[in-house]
C-alpha cells in the first residue's frame, strides 16, 4: 500500500504541476505579461513546485535528510540526466547570458550551500546545521536573482514589445480554478511522497538521505524532464536549458532557504560528497557551454552516463 501511495503522490505532483503551469501561464497571458517573464518565473516555479512542497513538508515532519537530499539530488538529476537526454534528442544551444550569468549563478548557489553545511570544519561545532539565519541569507540571494530576472524581462519587453494574445475562452474564473486545483494536487501529492518514501526507507534499511537523493529527487524532477524534452522536440533549446539552470538556482536559494527558516536542517555528513559532485557537474556543464556554445549529443551522453555512475556510487555507499 505504501508503494501505491508513493506512485499516487508522484502522479499528483506531475499532473498538479502541469495544471498549475498551464493555468498560471494563461492568467499571465490575460495580463499581457512578456513570454520571457512567464518562462523564467511561472514555468520555473511550476516545474520546481514539487521539490518545494516535498522539502517543506519533510522539514515540517522532522525529516531534514529528505529535504536536503531532495534538492541536491534534483539538481544533480537536472544537470546530468535531464540535460543529457534532452541534448541527445536535440542539441541545446546555449545563450550568452546563460554562460556569463546564469550558470555562474548556479555555481554561486552551490558554493554558498557547501559553506553553510560546513559548520564542523569552519566553526568547530559538533554538528552541521543550516540555521534560520542562513536560510534568510539564501532567500536574500533569491531576491537578487529575481531582480536579475525582472531586469532581463524588462529589457526583453523594451526590445520586443508584447503582442496581444488571443484570450478567447480563457476566462479568469476558469484559469484561477485550474491554478488552485493544480496547487492543491501538488501539496497533497507532496505530503504522500514524503510520508510513503520515508516509510519505504525504514522498511528497506535505506537511509533517508539516499531516498531523498534518488526516489524523491527523481520523482519531483519529472516535470522538469517532461518540460525540457517537450521543448527540445519543439526545437526550443534555449527554453530547455534555461529552465533547468533557473530551476537549480530556485531549488537552493528558495526551497532550502524557506525550509531552513521553517525549521533548522541538520545535515548528514554524507551529503558533502553529493554537494561536491553537484558543483563539479555544474563546472562540467559550464565547460561544455563555453567550449561549443551548445550541449550536443556527445556531451549529453557524457552527462547521462555521469548520472548512472553517480547512482551506482550512492547505492553502494548506502
Amino acid at each position: 500500500m505504501t508503494y501505491i501511495l508513493l506512485i499516487i503522490g508522484f502522479g499528483l505532483l506531475i499532473f498538479g504541476a502541469n495544471y498549475f503551469v498551464d493555468g498560471s501561464s494563461k492568467i499571465a497571458a490575460l495580463l499581457n505579461v512578456p513570454p520571457i517573464l512567464i518562462g523564467l518565473t511561472i514555468v520555473a516555479f511550476g516545474t520546481s513546485s514539487p521539490e518545494a512542497i516535498v522539502s517543506i513538508m519533510a522539514a515540517l515532519q522532522g525529516s531534514p535528510d529528505v529535504a536536503i537530499g531532495n534538492v541536491v539530488g534534483s539538481n544533480i538529476f537536472n544537470v546530468t540526466l535531464v540535460i543529457g537526454i534532452t541534448a541527445i534528442i536535440y542539441s541545446l544551444k546555449v545563450e550568452d547570458e546563460t554562460i556569463r550569468k546564469e550558470i555562474p549563478f548556479t555555481l554561486l548557489a552551490s558554493a554558498a550551500l557547501l559553506i553553510m553545511i560546513s559548520d564542523t570544519a569552519l566553526q568547530s561545532t559538533s554538528s552541521n546545521v543550516i540555521t534560520r539565519s542562513e536560510g534568510l541569507v539564501l532567500l536574500l540571494f533569491f531576491v537578487v536573482f529575481m531582480y536579475y530576472i525582472f531586469e532581463v524581462a524588462r529589457k526583453s519587453r523594451n526590445e520586443n514589445p508584447v503582442e496581444q494574445v488571443d484570450s478567447s475562452g480563457n476566462t479568469w474564473g476558469k484559469q484561477i480554478f485550474i491554478t488552485i486545483m493544480g496547487l492543491a494536487a501538488i501539496i497533497f501529492g507532496g505530503n504522500l511522497v514524503v510520508s510513503s518514501s520515508t516509510d519505504i526507507a525504514y522498511s528497506l534499511g535505506m537511509s533517508e538521505t539516499l531516498v531523498g537523493l534518488t526516489i524523491v529527487a527523481v520523482g519531483t524532477s519529472l516535470p522538469e524532464l517532461v518540460t525540457s524534452i517537450s521543448a527540445a522536440l519543439k526545437k526550443q533549446s534555449e527554453i530547455a536549458l534555461g529552465n533547468i539552470v533557473g530551476s537549480n538556482i530556485f531549488n537552493i536559494f528558495f526551497i532550502l532557504g524557506i525550509s531552513s527558516v521553517i525549521t533548522p536542517l541538520t545535515v548528514d555528513n554524507k551529503i558533502f560528497i553529493d554537494v561536491t559532485v553537484m558543483i563539479l557537474l555544474t563546472v562540467l556543464l559550464l565547460f561544455f557551454s563555453r567550449t561549443h556554445f551548445k550541449v550536443g549529443k556527445y556531451e549529453g551522453m557524457i552527462l547521462a552516463g555521469a548520472y548512472i555512475l553517480y547512482l551506482i556510487y550512492i547505492i553502494i555507499r548506502n
